[in-house]
């Protein structure tokens, strides 16, 4: 078969980018793939250009919402007609007009929990599922232990299908995340890919205060001098936003982002940044997955993440269309205590654990009544379907244990002196080959690349910026 046929005939390419061709053809080989591909390398076309090809339909386990509605608007784009996402979006006869036509599409997206009814498995084993999409599969370990069990039960669901070949995406894992990875998929033999994944059109920056004012004071004025668009993670819904009140303040076309806002919402600002309409937006973690951004120009951090998974994943949001991008971490004293604290906080308590070991009364009133949380609900449901609450309570202890680890791996980065770029490919066990021109705070940032911010009277404007640009960049 000729790919590279296919993929023009299909998508209008004449060229696959580094590793798209080697996963398409193992996947049509007939094989279990794990591949890991940087951001912005098109792990999609992965999935995308076998389905063209394999005798069924593939079904792709996405994260997230926006992530599944970006997706198949991008099919859309490229004139798929038959794709379509299973969600809570639809109503009760929208989703029965797409289940009984369900072996018309080539492309299903679904999520992990929805994919687990029992009233789901029963309609897609009318059909033929010639391959499952694990997509974004770092979630099934980073997520699926302390947030959303039912990413680690995936691999269930399969014998039910028809035992269909898995392809696992994502764009970072470490050796451990791989494990988990293949551990929960129940991968059989599988092809590894793993792509060098240095970003080398993204800086590294780090800026250190004494307190948060002068942090806020910093993003103020970086956001005045350089142009977007860019995004800002904050720590907390609280902390995002009050970061997009001081932009917006300012004039600055911003808005925040995070889980506890309506799903319309969210949604709004989404489409507003992938517009242009605003050009910073401030958030929680909860923002990025499904974000059709390619020229985000910054991405800051105001907070140190919880892991360097994590603030590997946001970073590379920015600079997807190749343009040089800048990745800024702020730090203040104080913030390594606070990331602790979200950290540990995130986790099932011993006292939920015990409530919901000892209660025969449910979900609805252990969490209405405030004595546990719904996320940490379905995690101990699902530890306790395994273990005994001991057991359960040892496992969690774990868990909090894992997470500090990779938390002083996070800070190592910040204290450590020495060229970022590095120490982040080694945490994921690749060595750097060569240091790109613009490479991190210890080996030198030029800043010029990265544009200035117009306005409307920029003659005018013109000694202000340049005095706002000396503080930044002392």
């Amino acid at each position: 078969m000729n790919l590279e046929q296919l993929l023009e005939d299909k998508y209008g390419y004449r060229s696959f980018r580094t590793g798209q061709k080697e996963i398409i053809s193992e996947v049509l080989n007939g094989r279990d793939v794990l591949a890991l591909l940087p951001t912005g390398m098109g792990k999609s076309l992965c999935y995308q250009l076998p389905g063209h090809v394999l005798p069924g339909s593939v079904l792709i386990v996405s994260p997230l919402l926006s992530l599944m509605q970006d997706q198949v608007a991008q099919l859309k784009k490229m004139g798929e007609k038959s794709v379509v996402a299973i969600n809570s979006f639809l109503k009760a006869e929208e989703k029965e007009q797409i289940w009984q036509a369900i072996g018309d599409y080539r492309f299903i997206f679904i999520s992990p929990e929805m994919l687990l009814q029992p009233q789901v498995i029963r309609r897609l084993q009318r059909i033929t599922i010639a391959l499952v999409v694990a997509d974004e599969a770092h979630c099934i370990s980073q997520w699926g232990f302390d947030f959303r069990p039912d990413y680690l039960r995936i691999a269930e669901v399969l014998p039910a299908l028809g035992a269909p070949q898995v392809l696992a995406l994502t764009a970072t894992a470490t050796k451990k995340v791989e494990q988990d990875i293949r551990h929960y998929l129940q991968l059989d033999d599988p092809v590894i890919y793993i792509h060098p994944m240095d970003r080398k059109n993204i800086a590294y920056d780090l800026k250190n205060f004494r307190d948060g004012e002068e942090k806020r004071e910093w993003l103020l004025a970086f956001a005045e001098t350089y142009e977007g668009p860019g995004i800002v993670y904050a720590g907390t819904r609280r902390k995002a936003e009050e970061l997009a009140g001081i932009l917006t303040d300012n004039g600055l076309p911003a808005a925040f982002y995070h889980g506890g806002m309506e799903q319309q919402d969210r949604i709004f600002i989404q489409q507003q940044f992938q517009n242009g309409e605003i050009n910073w937006v401030c958030s929680t973690n909860a923002f990025g997955m499904g974000i059709h951004v390619p020229n985000v120009r910054h991405v800051i951090h105001f907070q140190i993440p919880t892991a360097i998974e994590e603030f590997v994943q946001e970073v590379g949001r920015a600079g997807r269309d190749g343009l040089p991008a800048l990745a800024t971490l702020l730090m203040a004293p104080g913030d390594e205590k606070l990331m602790q604290a979200l950290l540990i906080d995130e986790l099932p308590t011993r006292h939920e654990i015990e409530a919901v070991a000892s209660d025969s009364a449910g979900r609805v009133d252990l969490v209405e009544a405030g004595i546990v949380r719904e996320t940490s609900y379905r995690v101990i449901r699902y530890w306790l379907g395994r273990m005994t609450p001991e057991q359960t309570i040892v496992q969690i202890e774990r868990l909090a244990e894992d997470k500090l680890m990779r938390a002083a791996s996070m800070t190592g980065l910040a204290e450590s002196g020495k060229c970022l770029r590095a120490y982040i490919l080694g945490y994921f066990d690749q060595q750097l080959q060569e240091h790109p021109e613009n490479c991190c705070l210890w080996c030198g940032i030029d800043y010029e690349p990265y544009p200035l911010r117009t306005t409307e009277s920029e003659e005018s404007e013109s000694l202000h910026w340049q005095q706002r640009l000396s503080r930044l960049l002392p």
